[in-house]
């Protein structure tokens, strides 16, 4: 990222936050937050980095080895670094030092982190901001939109490439497709969203089993689900092939699993809630008789994060709004035959949908 696409907006937010409550400080602790608030992205590792903001300042406190990028990248911060060796929270302690309340990310700050801070800076207590972060971050900014369709893009061009004969062929393994994902994505210039899932045969039917050495074969159902990430914001898409002629039960899955995924894009839209498009899809897969074998919610939020709000469970009630993106990815699941999930990006326009992730649906015949 190479500047902040949510500041100062949401660093604003987060000020009246902190006004309404009477604070003097926040202690931002997890890397995606500062990103999405700074603009700069990095993994600190087991180092300490943090950004601090105040009523009239914000200061991010990174590792000497991140100093420089942190200076380049972030935006509207003063950077302080800390050399291996160095004491990082007396840095926080000048900062914050005298609020007797801190606003943390408490899903996010460790137990032992908590301590260090309430004994080095008199704290007595640690208010909640994680919540209010995550609000902000549902709804995406044009800017965000722009990035995440970029990375759907992507996905997309590494879908074609890899959706082929020459890529799918029998005898290759599934760790053997997921190094071909990852090297398309970054010859297109992207970065993987996450760990690539190539599951082929029975191997379908586990939706979340890591690529094995297993060797496709003809008759295999092929899954992948894998995304491109661009400057931090991250695809997401499952495809189906099937190696040689596929039987008249795999085409019936697809296509019940193709039925349920338009059934729900077409419920997508504001003022309904996330258990609505749940529900649009779970009908179509229920009638079909195959209720039982659908055993996980229809999507998750993205955005930064490959999995973050707005979570579409059976039954929830998050309203939808203009701005938010999500997955679209219903699923059925035979164990000991194999498995089928079809998976977009859709982001909620002010009358519908749009479908960011655009590649065919169609059952791939390898």
């Amino acid at each position: 990222m190479s500047k902040s696409i949510a500041a100062p907006s949401a660093v604003l937010e987060i000020r009246r936050w902190m006004e309404a409550r009477s604070l003097a400080a926040a202690y931002v602790t997890n890397p995606v937050s500062i990103a999405y608030l700074t603009g700069f992205l990095a993994n600190p590792h087991e180092r300490l980095m943090a950004l601090v903001l105040r009523p009239r300042d914000a200061t991010l406190i990174v590792p000497a080895i991140e100093r420089e990028k942190a200076e380049k990248n972030a935006a509207g911060v003063t950077v302080v670094g800390w050399r291996d060796g160095e004491d990082p929270y007396a840095i926080v302690d000048d900062l914050v030092h005298g609020s007797a309340e801190i606003a943390v990310e408490k899903e996010h700050l460790t137990l032992h982190s908590a301590e260090v801070i309430t004994s080095r800076t008199g704290a007595s207590e640690l208010v909640d901001l994680g919540r209010a972060i995550r609000g902000l971050r549902l709804i995406k900014s044009e800017a965000e939109i722009e990035k995440l369709a970029r990375a759907a893009e992507l996905t997309d061009r590494a879908t074609y490439e890899v959706l082929t004969p020459s890529s799918l062929r029998p005898g290759a393994t599934e760790l053997d497709i997921a190094t071909l994902i990852q090297s398309a994505i970054a010859r297109f210039g992207g970065s993987l969203s996450f760990p690539s899932l190539v599951q082929s045969g029975p191997n379908s039917a586990l939706p979340h089993l890591e690529p094995s050495s297993r060797k496709l074969a003809p008759g295999d159902f092929v899954l992948l689900d894998f995304g491109a990430a661009v400057d931090g914001y991250k695809a997401d898409t499952t495809r189906m092939a099937v190696i040689g002629k596929p039987s008249d039960k795999q085409r019936e899955i697809h296509q019940v699993v193709l039925e349920a995924h338009d059934a729900a894009v077409a419920a997508v839209r504001p003022g309904v809630t996330t258990g609505d498009v749940d529900t649009a899809a779970r009908r179509v897969i229920e009638a079909a008789g195959y209720g039982p074998n659908f055993f996980h919610r229809i999507g998750h939020g993205l955005g930064l994060e490959a999995h973050e709000d707005p979570s579409l469970d059976p039954g929830s009630q998050t309203v939808l709004q203009a701005g938010m993106v999500f997955t679209i990815e219903p699923g059925v699941y035979v164990e000991g035959f194999g498995g089928v999930r079809i998976e977009d990006d859709v982001v909620v326009t002010e009358t519908g949908c749009r479908l960011l992730t655009r590649s065919d649906r169609a059952l791939k015949v390898i």
